[in-house]
């Protein structure tokens, strides 16, 4: 045993690994302890066995999910760990592969050996233990005058009770000889060797859409887009076919708050698939669940709205100036004629007895109106100047406010109202979509201050509603079209949908807010402990970096930017209408109101006195 399992376990391949033995009572007498001892292991060797009496009963049901803990903390303070289990019990071996899947003992650079004289065709029970984990299966046989060893392997999704691959061959005489092209220990998940049919679970979204269902036959969904694009690459690299299955409730998955999961990581926790497509946000609380591959994008969450229909603003005779520059001309309407008071009273001595009158406010304003003053003869030489500043100084105000009117006139505003998160709040009359059984539904009902509490507790009074995301574009073109609705949705995904509403209409209707929030990674995901995450991420990694997942979403939707400049104002030719002008004339008559209220009051005041 020490020989097969020294020349399967060469410490020249890994030359800081542990080794780890689990035997019951009867493969650990002291023959098999002096033949651990022989073993060359630089990283040390750990040894759990059983006592001969706990075999009988319960008692190692019970004991071996302890041994496998202890086991399963020391292989993470090591730096790497090769398991070997020695027993030809066949309870035993079932109990193990049995804890050892459910206490996430394995991972797969952990190499696992399993050593017994059962012969082939009783180790079922191990098929899927040995399918899913890097391990290997050596039967020794031992007669009269030969002793012999074979060293298997089980190929991963194959059909339970299929025939393990023999790979290699031991003997005394001539060590160990490799039997077929596999060598020892392979990455079986880099290509899979039977093309296996696996299980995906997908649902319509922006990067999935659905071509075909065959009525009344489960399975048969075809899909398009690039998340169709990525599984097809994968399959081909992987050499896997596939079938496709949808959640029952639309979901991508969310806790319930009984601990079970809704949706496609639902299906995985209960492993009715093989890969949950998604793409999925990654979560910690999802993590706890499902492993997830290396993210095919990076993305953050928006607002879609829908672009109001271009207005005209009663009072946009305001705009040519801001309102600094009106605040200054009526500041300079007060302190001119306070100006020409103070130089009255430092030249009024040279007035030779002539009195002085000081000219009135009106006389500024009548400049700035381009209406005519007194005559010059009752003007100083000094007031003159005054004035002239004063000319110049409306003049180019009064040109620069005719030429900006003028244009200001010809443009029409398209209104983009929510632009942030407190946009949204604070707008009563707005009611938010999020997409039902999402990471993000999760964490706003989760979530304790912040503003994404006061988005939570928007659900009170009807302000949030949860749609799933085969409804999206439904919601688009009806609630979203109407403007009292705002969708929130990954940035990349609104792109997609206001390309195909412009491919359908011709026209930008819809805009995305420019706050960005809830950054996501978006990834694929599989059952806890699976050794095809590492396999996908390593196909996927070197697609991303070669820009292919980009590629096909461009692709996909060439008019996927078109929107994203769509200008906010747009310019007219027509005739000016009362809608155009109608402060001016708000202006007037409440200028007539105040004058005929002073002229009443002037007569009051004027009876009361004589």
């Amino acid at each position: 045993m020490a020989g097969v399992l020294d020349a399967v376990l060469s410490p020249e391949h890994r030359p800081r690994c542990s080794v780890f033995f689990i035997t019951d009572a009867a493969s650990s007498d002291p023959s098999t302890i002096a033949l651990i001892r022989l073993l060359r292991s630089p990283g040390g060797v750990g040894v759990f066995t059983t006592t001969a009496d706990v075999l009988h009963g319960n008692v190692t049901l019970q004991q071996l999910p302890q041994w496998i803990s202890q086991a399963r903390k020391l292989r993470q303070v090591s730096w790497c760990v090769s398991v070997v289990v020695v027993s030809d019990d066949l309870t035993f071996l079932a109990t193990f592969a049995q804890w050892s899947l459910k206490g996430r003992l394995l991972v797969w650079s952990t190499r696992l050996l399993v050593l017994t004289r059962l012969p082939l065709h009783h180790l079922h029970i191990l098929h899927t233990l040995l399918s899913n984990t890097n391990s290997m299966l050596i039967i020794y046989e031992e007669s009269l005058d030969n002793v012999r060893c074979g060293v298997y392997l089980q190929v991963p999704y194959s059909p339970l009770g299929a025939q393990a691959v023999k790979v290699a061959s031991w003997a005394p005489q001539r060590g160990l000889a490799l039997t077929s092209s596999l060598p020892l220990f392979p990455d079986k998940f880099s290509r899979l060797l039977q093309r296996p049919t696996l299980k995906l679970a997908t649902e319509i979204n922006p990067l999935n859409s659905l071509v075909t269902q065959e009525a009344g036959v489960a399975g048969k969904l075809q899909f398009v887009g690039p998340a169709p694009d990525l599984v097809s690459y994968l399959a081909k690299a992987l050499n896997f076919s596939y079938t496709y299955l949808r959640p029952s409730d639309g979901a991508w998955g969310s806790k319930r708050e009984d601990g079970s999961w809704s949706g496609m990581v639902g299906m995985v926790t209960r492993q009715e698939v093989d890969i949950a497509v998604g793409p999925f946000g990654v979560s910690g609380v999802r993590a706890e669940v499902v492993d997830f591959t290396v993210p095919i994008l990076t993305d953050y969450h928006r607002f879609l709205g829908a672009r109001g229909r271009p207005e005209v603003d009663p009072w946009g005779f305001l705009f040519p100036l801001e309102p600094l520059v009106w605040a200054a001309i009526l500041g300079a309407l007060l302190v001119l004629p306070l100006t020409t008071l103070l130089m009255a009273s430092c030249f009024s001595p040279n007035t030779h007895g002539h009195s002085y009158i000081v000219p009135p406010t009106s006389a500024f304003l009548r400049i700035l109106l381009n209406q005519n003053v007194l005559e010059s003869g009752t003007y100083w030489w000094w007031e003159r100047v005054v004035l002239t500043v004063w000319g110049l100084v409306t003049v180019v105000l009064t040109q620069s406010y005719a030429g900006n009117l003028m244009a200001l006139l010809a443009v029409r505003h398209i209104p983009q109202p929510y632009q942030s998160l407190r946009d949204v709040l604070d707008d009563r009359s707005v009611i938010t979509v999020w997409e039902q059984g999402s990471s993000n539904a999760q964490l706003v009902r989760e979530v304790e201050t912040g503003v994404y509490r006061e988005m939570a507790e928007l659900n009170v009074n009807g302000r949030l509603i949860y749609k799933p995301h085969s409804k999206y574009e439904e919601i688009i073109d009806t609630l979203v079209r109407r403007g009292d609705h705002v969708l929130i949705e990954v940035d990349f995904g609104l792109q997609i949908y206001m390309s195909r509403d412009f491919t359908a209409k011709g026209q930008c209707y819809f805009y995305t807010s420019k706050e960005e929030f809830l950054p996501l990674m978006l990834s694929l995901a599989s059952k806890k402990g699976s050794p095809l995450v590492s396999a996908l991420s390593i196909r996927i990694q070197a697609m991303t970096e070669a820009g292919l997942f980009r590629y096909w979403m461009k692709a996909a939707e060439p008019n996927s930017t078109v929107c994203n400049q769509a200008p906010t104002t747009i310019t007219v030719q027509e005739s000016l209408t009362l809608v155009n002008i109608l402060g001016m004339f708000v202006i007037l008559a409440a200028g007539h109101t105040v004058c005929v209220f002073v002229v009443c009051l002037e007569l009051v005041v004027h009876n009361v006195l004589h």
